[in-house]
């Protein structure tokens, strides 16, 4: 509107500086003049509302934006934290994986010397008592451990719990063995079979008989020779862990037996287990 009162304006001024009467024909061109400024100031003012329309959505889609990035950056931040704490989770599990990865190894090498001490000691064993395996004497490793199984009657005369000539030669030779081997733990167990026992005095059942011919096995090998008794412990499992469990005279004869079980210390494995 204000470039309407404009115009006119001018044209009033003009028409009175001229003080001139216009002709029709120049008066006709003058409204038409006019009209069209008029058109073009509608032009304009519509162009300006839609500048300012424009104008007014573009801050508003500019703040959705602002408000947009802030919810990201806010969430960029969260992950951002949480990538950080599963890092350093990462690194932790890592670095944990690495030391079990070496004290497994640790713990390998520990088994495989052991596993080749057994194998070492065990064909000691069976060189230092060749003699006697015609007499039913045995070695063997089971469960990384060396067992030397003698027979009763090689040990001991029928329902006795006294060591013969015989049986002290035996036990004499893996002695021999065993005062070299300090390294090594000695469990001696006594087995019998399954038949009652019968007038042997003070001797109540096979419990007893186990029990004391294994303490009979290691007070010989402590007190005569010489095996350090620090290093022994004297068990009887009586009829309860057969080898054949057949009723034959030959299955009975296997269980009614000394078994002497030899571990090799393994105090370092223990301390790298318990760190």
């Amino acid at each position: 509107m204000k470039f309407k009162y404009l115009f006119f304006a001018v044209l009033l001024v003009s028409a009175l500086q001229s003080c001139v009467v216009m002709s029709p024909k120049k008066h006709k061109a003058l409204l038409a003049e006019r009209d069209s400024l008029s058109a073009r100031t509608t032009t304009l003012e519509e162009q300006v509302s839609k500048l300012i329309a424009d104008t007014s959505r573009i801050r508003q889609e500019l703040a959705a934006l602002k408000g947009n990035y802030s919810g990201l950056n806010d969430k960029y931040n969260a992950l951002d934290k949480n990538y950080n704490a599963s890092s350093s989770k990462v690194t932790q599990l890592s670095t944990d994986l690495q030391k079990r990865e070496a004290r497994l190894k640790e713990v390998e090498e520990i088994l495989r010397k052991r596993d080749e001490a057994t194998n070492a000691l065990k064909d000691k064993l069976q060189k230092a008592l060749l003699g006697f395996q015609q007499s039913g004497l045995t070695v063997d490793i089971r469960n990384g451990k060396v067992y030397v199984s003698l027979t009763d009657k090689l040990l001991f005369p029928s329902g006795s719990i006294v060591i013969d000539e015989k049986g002290k030669q035996a036990l004499k030779q893996l002695a021999a063995v065993l005062n070299k081997e300090a390294d090594i733990n000695i469990a001696v167990e006594g087995h019998t079979d399954n038949k009652k026992i019968k007038n042997l005095g003070q001797i109540k059942d096979n419990w007893d008989l186990s029990v004391l011919r294994a303490t009979s096995v290691t007070r010989y090998l402590t007190e005569t020779e010489n095996i350090d008794p620090k290093r022994l412990t004297a068990t009887g499992k009586g009829e309860f862990q057969p080898i054949d469990t057949a009723t034959t005279a030959e299955a009975l004869s296997k269980n009614r037996r000394i078994e002497i079980v030899l571990t090799p210390k393994l105090d370092e494995l223990y301390n790298l287990i318990t760190k």
